[in-house]
């Protein structure tokens, strides 16, 4: 029987993931079960720090809830990592490192926001800085090939940034309803995971796995009704790491389409940010002014509930990672689902705004 180029493909995929299964596994695991731990220490600590978040005219919680629970997803990361990495060379070299310490500034950077409430200008300085920190240990956006190959030169290290600060603050963005930016950040995260197996892209789909688990360990206590918020630290962190494993394992993995791809896989935030920028530019405000124009709020104020305004996004954010991981096979049936998808989220665009 003749072999089609399909199904090699398919056997290659699934040879790699045979060989790579266990360590995907424990790398989730070891992330979900040390992020279920530390959660109520980190609520403990938030407590002992006066990390908390008193009601407000924007918000959706009428009582005061400790908000750096994000310190049990970071901890939950690091601790996996450090038990992870003897079994992955590649999580040994200088990119490695330079990713890891921009981690630790970037949670710091949270943590203080948490406890003392840092300006918007601090916080973008230190963005610009783990930014800087990553280019320069060699992780960068250096070309994509749409429709023809594009490389970046000189403009690689601005584009690269450009998408790490926009991606940290995309997720902190959406951080608007208990168990939303976690639940979001875990969709998008094993997304990645499952298209870097796909392209044998071992490091980067070790390091999504981990972001996954850590979110899911800290759901139980984050979903409505939440005990504990994450918080700029967890916010931050969960953006962070995001962006930087999108740059290893999908930019470098898959040239071609590259930018849709990553786009799909974490189309939530980036689309809830840029709809954000919109339009507040159009009603002449800053653009870092926080208002309830978000797609989270929208669904509140439409008379939708907190769990099912949750669960509709993530439905949102499911459907675009796995359009992302159509296109990554080269399944043409993906560019249909694709522009459906577009014109419906296009749809609900106009409808909202007809509303407010």
């Amino acid at each position: 029987m003749r072999v089609t180029g399909c199904s090699v493909q398919n056997k290659k995929v699934l040879s790699k993931v045979q060989n790579n299964w266990l360590l995907y596994i424990a790398a989730f695991a070891c992330a979900f079960a040390i992020a279920l731990f530390c959660t109520p220490f980190a609520k403990k600590l938030s407590v002992k720090f006066k990390a908390i978040d008193y009601p407000k005219k924007r918000g959706i919680h009428k009582e005061p809830i400790p908000r750096m629970g994000g310190v049990a997803i970071v901890l939950s990361f690091l601790a996996s990592t450090a038990i992870i990495m003897p079994f992955v060379k590649e999580m040994r070299d200088p990119q490695f490192y330079g990713f890891i310490v921009g981690a630790l500034i970037i949670a710091i950077t949270g943590a203080l926001d948490d406890i003392f409430g840092l300006r918007p200008r601090a916080k973008l300085a230190m963005q610009i800085v783990v930014s800087l920190i990553v280019i320069y240990s060699g992780t960068r956006i250096d070309f994509i090939m749409w429709p023809e190959l594009i490389r970046f030169e000189a403009l690689s290290a601005p584009i690269t940034m450009f998408w790490i600060i926009g991606i940290i603050n995309a997720v902190n963005l959406i951080d608007g309803l208990d168990g939303l930016a976690a639940g979001v950040s875990s969709i998008s995260a094993l997304c990645i995971m499952i298209m870097c197996i796909i392209s044998g892209n071992q490091p980067a789909a070790v390091l999504a796995a981990m972001l996954a688990g850590s979110c899911f360990g800290f759901l139980p206590r984050n979903f409505n009704p939440a005990e504990v918020f994450m918080g700029d630290i967890g916010a931050l962190f969960l953006g962070y790491v995001l962006a930087v494993s999108s740059i290893i394992g999908l930019f470098k993995s898959y040239a071609l389409l590259a930018v849709v791809i990553t786009g799909f896989a974490i189309a939530l935030p980036i689309f809830d940010t840029a709809f954000a920028m919109v339009r507040r530019v159009a009603q002449g405000k800053p653009i870092m002014r926080a208002d309830r124009g978000h797609l989270h709020h929208r669904l509140i104020d439409a008379g939708i509930s907190h769990v099912k305004a949750v669960i509709i996004l993530y439905a949102v954010s499911l459907v675009c990672g796995i359009i992302a991981i159509a296109i990554a096979l080269k399944d043409v049936r993906a560019l249909l689902v694709m522009t459906v998808f577009v014109i419906i989220m296009a749809l609900m665009i106009f409808v909202y705004k007809k509303r407010t």
